[in-house]
């Protein structure tokens, strides 16, 4: 469990830099030619890592079953709720859209109970309500509407918490690392025929170098994110550690300071009762986890 744990708060960390970098490779690249590639590249990168340490074995060995699962996971995690999410922000805000992503891990908490039958305690359901009343902290309004892009980033956010559930079950009997793989693999293929299809696959061959160096920056540091998470969430539920990402947000607004942007006192408030929340979440947790082992 404290494994576990190390290695998904590292995915979280990650992902408060990936959020903080990827706002700027989007912005100079078509976002979805820019998941794509930026997904291939993780996808042979891992390639290369499971042929190397003589792995191939593994995918020799998979039955038909893991076959249909991993490509499943590469369809409804690897490339359409990309898609999805990409084409909601176009359509409303940047903060509604972000706000409706981070509501994910009580999908995850909700589809882990009934799939996987995960427990909720009631230290989780308090540390629920403080990471959300956190997040609407950092969106600094209520949201007053719900338009089709919202419903895009909402369909994106739903994708995303069943592969989870899926990667989680998928996790019994598969390394992670392998699991990792067939999100990216299948998800890159999806997302080419994606682009195939709307006549966009031609903008691939016309990227210049400040745009290539973007999609490898960013590819590396998704490396690091899908390694770190499929190892961590192998030993940890996937509800806690879906709560455990919201953690992103704060770093992210720390790394800001970075380029000069100032934290406003209610910004300061909103970190704080998300880390409040994710103690809740995670340290009662593991105070269990430890109490049970000593017993």
């Amino acid at each position: 469990m404290k494994k576990g744990l190390i290695l998904v708060f590292t995915t979280a960390v990650i992902s408060g830099f990936s959020i903080f970098i990827n706002k700027y490779g989007v912005s100079v690249i078509n976002p979805s030619v820019f998941t794509f590639l930026k997904n291939t590249v993780v996808a042979l990168m891992l390639t290369s890592l499971i042929l190397l340490i003589k792995d191939r074995r593994l995918l020799k060995s998979l039955t038909k079953k893991q076959w249909w699962l991993l490509c499943l996971i590469g369809l409804v995690g690897g490339s359409i709720p990309f898609l999805l999410f990409f084409k909601g922000l176009s359509l409303t805000g940047a903060a509604q859209g972000s706000f409706i992503h981070k509501t994910m891990f009580i999908y995850v908490a909700v589809l882990a109970v009934i799939f996987l039958k995960e427990k909720i305690s009631k230290e989780f359901l308090i540390g629920t309500l403080l990471l959300l009343l956190g997040n609407l902290i950092y969106l600094k309004a209520l949201p007053t509407s719900f338009g089709q892009g919202d419903l895009l980033v909402l369909l994106a956010t739903f994708l995303w918490a069943i592969e989870n559930v899926i990667s989680k079950y998928a996790l019994k009997d598969l390394p992670a690392k392998i699991v990792a793989w067939g999100r990216m693999f299948f998800g890159s293929i999806f997302i080419l025929v994606f682009l195939l299809a709307s006549g966009q696959a031609g903008q691939i061959t016309t990227l210049n170098m400040t745009q290539i160096g973007w999609i490898f920056l960013t590819a590396l540091i998704l490396l690091g994110y899908v390694l770190t998470w499929y190892s961590g969430l192998k030993y940890v539920p996937v509800s806690t550690a879906a709560a455990i990402l919201l953690l992103g947000s704060p770093i992210t607004t720390l790394l800001s300071l970075t380029i000069g942007v100032k934290i406003s006192p209610s910004e300061f408030l909103a970190g704080t009762l998300m880390i409040i929340g994710l103690i809740f979440i995670v340290g009662f947790k593991y105070s269990e986890e430890k109490i049970y082992v000593r017993s």
